[in-house]
C-alpha cells in the first residue's frame, strides 16, 4: 500500500487543480526573481529546499522505479489533468502565448502586503518568505530563460566572422541585447519557481537560413533540424535553486551553456537579486570560448507597482584570443536619473584603453564610441530590431516534468483572475516535490539528472555539440 502511494505521489505533480481549498498553509516560496525579472531571467527562484546530489551526498540514485509505493486512498487521490471548470475548450497552449496584462497594484491587495512585510526584516534573506500568487507571471523561470534567444540572429552572427576583434564585439551586441525582451510588461512580476527536475525545451526558425531538413536526433531538443537554433533548460538542484540550460545551432557550430542560482535580501522598499554562475558561448570550430557573467536584479517599488532594474559589474572574456569587456548595468539614482541604464568597453588583448566604449539603454538605444576610428554610432536599438518567437510543441505532446504542461493548471487559474484556484494547483505541484524530498530522504536515495551533470561548482550539458562531433570525427576515422 506505501509502494503504490509514493508512486502516485512521484507521477502526478502535474496533474490539475485541488477542487477545494487545502487547509494547509501555503507552501513558501521567494520573490528571487521579481528583482530578476529581469529580462531573461538572469535570476532564478525557489520553494521549500530539496536534497539533490549535489547537496546532499547519498548512496543510490533514484528514478520513479526504484521508489517505494504508497497505498493510494480517496483521502489522497490527486486530481486528473483538467478540472471540470477548464475543460470547456480551453487552449493551454495559447494561455501561454498571450501578453500579460498590465494591471498589477500592491495597493490593491494591502492586507496581504501588510501580512507579507511583517515576516521580513532588512537585509533578510527572503528564501522561504510566502508569497501571493497573484504576483506571479504564467510561466516558469526555465521558459524566461529563453529570452537570452530573443534574437537569435545577433547570437549566430559571432560565429560567421573572422576577426576576433569583430566576434566580441558580436558577443557584446547579443549579450546586451538579451536583456529587454524578457520584460512582457512594465510591472515586475515574478516566474514560477521551477521544481527539482523541471524541463523547458524550444527552437527557433531563422528566416534567411539555408533549409537543412537533416533532424539532430542526438541533439538539446531531437525533432529539430540542423537550420533551427534549439534550447533546453533543466531545474538541477532546489536547495540552493540552480538552473542550467544550453542552446546550440548544428550548422553554424555555436553554443552557449549556463547555470545561474540567486541569493535575495529584503532591502526595505526594494527586493535584491545576488546572481551566481557564468555563462559560455563556445565557437565549436574555432575552439572558442566567451564566458560571460550576469547582472544583479531589483525589485522596486514593492508596495505600490512593482518595476526591475539591473545594476552591477559583468565581465566577457575570451581566454583564446585575450579579447575581453567589461559592462556596467547603472541603477537609478534616487532623484533624478533614468532607468536601464547600462555602459560597456572592449578591451585587445594586453591593452589597459578600450577600443570601443558603449552607452544607453539595455531596454532601447545603445551607441557605440569607436576610439580609433574617432566616431560614434549606433551599436544597437533593441526596439528596431525583431524579437524571433520561440517555438514550443503543444503541451499534450509534451513529457510529464516540461515546464508548460507543470504549470497549466496554475496559468489558466491566472489567466481568468480566479487566484484560489492558481493557488490550489500551485500547492499541488509543490506539495508534491515536497512528499518525493521526504521520501529520498528517508531511503537515501539521490535525484538522478537528465541533461546537467556537476563538475565542480558547474553545471555542463552532458551531450555538448563539441563533444558529438568530436566522436563523429572519431569515428569516421576508423
Amino acid at each position: 500500500m506505501f509502494k503504490k502511494w509514493v508512486r502516485r505521489v512521484s507521477l502526478s505533480a502535474t496533474r490539475g487543480f485541488v477542487e477545494t481549498s487545502p487547509t494547509h498553509e501555503k507552501p513558501p516560496d521567494n520573490y528571487d526573481s521579481a528583482g530578476a525579472r529581469t529580462a531573461a531571467a538572469v535570476a532564478t527562484t525557489a520553494i521549500a529546499p530539496t536534497s539533490t546530489a549535489a547537496a546532499t551526498p547519498v548512496a543510490t540514485t533514484v528514478t520513479q522505479s526504484t521508489l517505494p509505493e504508497i497505498e493510494e486512498t480517496e483521502s489522497n487521490k490527486v486530481p486528473s489533468s483538467r478540472s471540470s471548470s477548464y475543460d470547456n475548450g480551453i487552449d493551454y497552449d495559447a494561455l501561454y502565448e498571450e501578453e500579460e496584462e498590465m494591471d498589477l497594484s500592491m495597493e490593491a491587495h494591502g492586507s496581504m502586503i501588510t501580512h507579507l512585510l511583517s515576516q521580513v526584516k532588512i537585509g533578510m534573506d527572503l528564501t522561504k518568505v510566502v508569497l501571493p500568487t497573484f504576483i506571479l507571471e504564467r510561466r516558469s523561470l526555465l521558459e524566461m530563460y529563453a529570452d537570452y534567444f530573443a534574437h537569435p540572429d545577433l547570437f549566430l552572427k559571432i560565429s560567421e566572422l573572422d576577426d576576433p576583434r569583430d566576434r566580441i564585439v558580436q558577443v557584446c551586441r547579443w549579450y546586451l541585447s538579451a536583456y529587454h525582451a524578457g520584460r512582457k510588461s512594465a510591472v515586475a512580476k515574478k516566474p514560477y519557481n521551477p521544481i527539482l527536475g523541471e524541463v523547458f525545451q524550444c527552437h527557433w526558425d531563422i528566416p534567411g537560413e539555408s533549409e537543412d531538413g537533416k533532424e539532430v536526433h542526438d541533439g538539446p531538443v531531437p525533432w529539430c533540424r540542423r537550420d533551427q537554433l534549439t534550447f533546453l533548460a533543466e531545474q538541477v538542484s532546489h536547495h540552493p535553486p540552480i538552473s542550467a540550460f544550453y542552446a546550440e545551432h548544428y550548422n553554424k557550430k555555436i553554443t552557449f551553456t549556463a547555470h545561474v542560482w540567486t541569493k535575495s535580501k529584503f532591502l526595505g522598499l526594494s527586493i535584491g537579486v545576488h546572481n551566481i554562475g557564468e555563462g559560455v558561448v563556445t565557437l565549436v570550430d574555432r575552439s572558442e570560448e566567451y564566458i560571460v557573467t550576469f547582472p544583479n536584479g531589483y525589485g522596486r517599488s514593492i508596495l505600490t507597482v512593482p518595476w526591475i532594474e539591473l545594476g552591477g559589474s559583468v565581465e566577457i572574456k575570451c581566454p583564446q584570443t585575450g579579447y575581453y569587456a567589461n559592462i556596467e548595468f547603472l541603477t537609478k539614482p534616487f532623484y533624478g536619473g533614468k532607468r536601464n541604464k547600462v555602459s560597456a568597453e572592449i578591451y585587445s588583448p594586453n591593452d589597459k584603453k578600450p577600443f570601443v566604449s558603449i552607452a544607453g539603454e539595455w531596454s532601447g538605444l545603445m551607441e557605440a564610441k569607436w576610439h580609433d576610428k574617432n566616431k560614434t554610432e549606433v551599436f544597437v536599438d533593441v526596439n528596431r530590431i525583431p524579437i524571433f518567437k520561440k517555438q514550443v510543441r503543444p503541451i499534450v505532446e509534451q513529457d510529464e516534468y516540461e515546464s508548460r504542461r507543470v504549470w497549466k493548471e496554475v496559468t489558466a487559474g491566472l489567466k481568468f483572475n480566479d487566484i484560489e484556484r492558481a493557488t490550489n494547483a500551485k500547492f499541488v505541484v509543490e506539495q508534491q516535490q515536497r512528499d518525493q524530498a521526504k521520501v529520498r530522504k528517508e531511503y537515501d536515495l539521490a535525484w538522478e539528472h537528465k541533461h546537467f551533470k556537476p563538475i565542480g561548482e558547474n553545471w555542463i550539458y552532458t551531450k555538448p555539440l563539441s563533444q558529438r562531433m568530436y566522436l563523429q570525427e572519431k569515428e569516421a576515422k576508423r
